[in-house]
């Protein structure tokens, strides 16, 4: 059997949450090889203390193409970073991000990835033994969750079919986005030569002319089409992670209702970083909710949880 490893593409704004993820892993999470995080060049030294024996930091520059090249810090925009080429427009670290992920996966030494945004948080154990490969993998699949006034996911529909070669599907369509996601290496791969046969030069190029893609999307679309790909995979509607993406800041009250929510399959939950809620109040509500192993269970229930005790 082949462990699965843990990925998290983060950068230095996100450092504090990153943090508070890795110490979740350490305390919860088992059965895996190594936590990666993928990290912009310049932000490597700062997420050098939170490398361990089994958690490695790797500068992003190990897997972009030479020929894509971070704009100087001082070329910002909403104080975000921005990555610029010759072959297409510029992209954003949040671009990056997405492409550090399929990057990775295909070239790490794991054949299965778990990979987890640095807003995820783990409140229960969760034991990655039975997503080893050769083990068939949970593909989320939110059949009928995109739906026309969803614009963006509209449009990250239509630009993974354009990548793929496939025809749009009628709406309402399948979202892959949630958190943790697992990977197959093989699929991954498999996904890299579609998209370049299509799209006739080098996949990160051919990402970055279109811009407006989801790594998700395009990973869930892929692996739900393609037979082999189908056969490595479990179709599921939802994932142990509660998930909350509203800008409204939360405060102990609303996370405490978050975490009464929770079923005995959750094992994790996420709260977007572009909230605003302070690590601190995040740290408080854990040390008061955390809760004894439970076993990770892909089904029966919605992803996004509303806050309405």
């Amino acid at each position: 059997m082949n462990p699965v490893a843990l990925l998290t593409p983060t950068y230095r704004r996100d450092l504090e949450l990153c943090t508070l993820l890795c110490e979740s892993v350490d305390r919860h999470v088992t059965a895996f090889s190594r936590h990666y995080l993928l990290v912009p060049d310049c932000d490597e030294a700062i997420f050098a203390p939170l490398a361990s024996e089994r958690r490695v930091v790797l500068p992003a520059s190990r897997f972009l193409p030479a020929w894509l090249r971070p704009l100087p810090s001082v070329i910002q925009r909403k104080r975000r970073q921005f990555w610029w080429s010759l072959r297409a427009s510029p992209v954003s670290g949040w671009h990056v991000q997405q492409i550090l992920k399929i990057a990775a996966s295909a070239s790490l030494p794991e054949q299965r990835f778990c990979i987890l945004d640095s807003d995820v948080v783990f409140f229960r154990k969760f034991d990655l033994t039975p997503f080893e490969h050769p083990n068939a993998i949970p593909l989320l699949n939110i059949v009928n969750g995109v739906t026309p006034g969803l614009l963006r996911h509209v449009a990250w529909i239509e630009t993974t079919h354009q990548l793929l070669g496939y025809p749009v599907p009628n709406l309402p369509a399948s979202d892959f986005i949630g958190h943790l996601i697992f990977w197959d290496q093989e699929t991954v791969r498999e996904m890299i030569s579609r998209v370049e046969a299509i799209g006739d030069c080098e996949w990160v190029e051919a990402l970055c002319r279109v811009r407006n893609f989801s790594e998700y999307m395009l990973y869930g679309y892929f692996a739900q089409t393609v037979r082999k790909a189908r056969a490595r995979h479990i179709p599921v509607a939802t994932t142990p992670c509660l998930s909350y993406w509203d800008e409204p800041t939360l405060g102990k009250d609303e996370l405490h209702c978050l975490l009464q929510r929770a079923d005995s399959n959750d094992v994790a939950f996420s709260i977007a970083s572009f909230s605003g809620t302070p690590v601190k109040t995040i740290r408080a509500v854990i040390a008061e909710n955390e809760a004894p192993l439970a076993p990770a269970n892909f089904s029966g229930k919605d992803a996004e949880v509303a806050l309405s005790c």
